[in-house]
């Protein structure tokens, strides 16, 4: 069982999630990804270590409500006791 403040957390997530707005958000940030992903636009080292860490950061976006729906499950799992 999590707590109040934490079971807010997770229901606004899943309020958020929900909306127009956020599937519209994934679909910019997918459609960003993939133009970001060309190296042949890179032109140099440093931009494309700046381009990796662009996708590193719409990664974490896209996969975000994913992300919530595996540590909700974490949290509403149960505590076992460890033995000492």
């Amino acid at each position: 069982m999590i707590d109040k403040d934490l079971e807010e957390y997770y229901n606004g997530y899943r309020e958020m999630f929900m909306t127009a707005g956020w599937k519209i958000l994934q679909e910019d940030l997918i459609a960003n990804a993939k133009i970001i992903d060309s190296i042949q636009a890179c032109k140099d080292s440093a931009d494309m270590s700046f381009r990796k860490g662009q996708l590193a950061i719409l990664s974490n976006l896209v996969n975000l409500e994913e992300q919530i729906k595996a540590a909700e499950e974490q949290a509403n799992e149960p505590v076992e006791e460890v033995e000492a």
